[in-house]
Formats: C-alpha cells, sequence, structure tokens
C-alpha cells in the first residue's frame, strides 16, 4: 500500500486512507492519522484532537484549505495551510 511512497514518516498511527485511485469531494473532517495518496476536492480540518496528523502523499493532491497541528506535505496542495504545531515540506 505504501511501497512506492516517499513520504516523511508519521507519528503515531494512520486511521484515515485516501487510497490513489479515490477523488473525494467536500469537506473533510477528521481526528489521527490521515494519509491522502488520492484526491481531495474541498476543505481538511482536523477535529479536537492534539495529536492529528495530515500526510500527503507524492502523488496526491488537495484542493483546499488545510487545519491540522502537524501537516506532512509531499503533493500539491491548492490553497492555504494552517498548523498549530508543524508544517513539513518534502523535497
Amino acid at each position: 500500500m505504501f511501497k512506492n511512497s516517499k513520504a516523511v514518516p508519521v507519528d503515531g498511527p494512520v486511521e484515515t486512507l485516501i487510497g490513489p485511485k479515490v477523488v473525494l469531494q467536500g469537506d473533510l473532517h477528521f481526528d489521527g492519522g490521515l494519509y491522502i495518496e488520492g484526491r481531495v476536492v474541498g476543505r481538511v480540518i482536523a477535529g479536537e484532537d492534539a495529536k492529528a496528523v495530515v500526510t500527503l502523499a507524492e502523488g496526491g493532491s488537495i484542493e483546499g484549505e488545510v487545519r491540522a497541528p502537524m501537516v506532512v506535505i509531499n503533493g500539491r496542495v491548492d490553497g492555504d495551510i494552517h498548523a498549530s504545531g508543524r508544517v513539513q515540506l518534502a523535497p
């Protein structure tokens, strides 16, 4: 599942996976770990979980705002990123 991904390792478990062939339209609210290999057209917003992490894989994309304590970007984001903790950008 993650064999071709060059993503930066994530701290903690991944509870939600958006696969490479998935296109999600609309706002996505999550807690815990979120790993996106596909395409999200809408906002990606972490809930009250202070350890929430969104990781965008190399082939993934987000067209909208991202709000989470920790954000790891390997793919493409067309929108604003708001992180209360940190943002990691891959090469």
